[in-house]
């Protein structure tokens, strides 16, 4: 779940930036939440296919996995 306040502030920024006015209609609130399920929904789509590459469509190749956390843990 993503942090609302950080999606708020980041929002405004972005919308300040890019000379962008929200619509009096539209709640600063709802759109926040409104976009925040929108990132969510294809943030866990995201890190299903990410999931399925990573461990070889689950046939997982631990020595390449283990390649990997040697890689990152550097």
């Amino acid at each position: 779940m993503l942090d609302r306040q950080v999606v708020k502030e980041f929002l405004e920024e972005k919308f300040e930036n890019a000379g962008i006015e929200i619509p009096k209609e539209i709640s600063k609130k709802s759109l926040v939440g409104t976009f925040c399920k929108y990132v969510e929904d294809d943030y866990y789509e995201w890190l299903a296919d990410n999931f399925k590459a990573f461990f070889n469509h689950y046939n997982p190749n631990w020595e390449w996995i283990k390649g990997r956390i040697d890689h990152y843990s550097k």
